[in-house]
């Protein structure tokens, strides 16, 4: 059973950085493609920034340039730098982790961007 915590969410004021980390447990973490999710309240779950198994990356629109993904295959973890944070980011966020058809979520982690 693949296990995914995320940390790293709190109240940041517009501008501001966090760091998000997911962290794996219970599977070949190096296999799966690796993304970052939001939910905004009355919004619909959106991609932020999706990491292969080879560090390929992408990125929504609204966040590149400002965010960055990437993982430590050593550690098991994902990360989601995300500087120059707007009030529209404020958001759940949730790990993803995808291999094949397989996908698993973490229990999201709340951003919340705020003067």
């Amino acid at each position: 059973q693949v296990q995914l915590v995320e940390s790293g969410g709190g109240l940041e004021q517009p501008g501001g950085s966090l760091r998000l980390s997911c962290a794996a447990s219970g599977t070949i973490f190096s296999i799966y493609v690796m993304g970052w999710y939001r939910q905004a309240p009355g919004k619909q779950r959106e991609l932020v920034a999706r990491i292969s198994t080879g560090s390929t990356t992408n990125y929504a629109d609204s966040v590149k340039g400002r965010f960055t993904i990437s993982r430590d295959n050593a550690k098991n973890t994902v990360y989601l730098q995300m500087n120059s944070l707007k009030p529209e980011d404020t958001a759940v966020y949730y790990c993803n982790a995808n291999y094949d058809s397989l996908g698993y979520w973490g229990q999201g982690t709340r951003v919340t961007v705020s003067s």
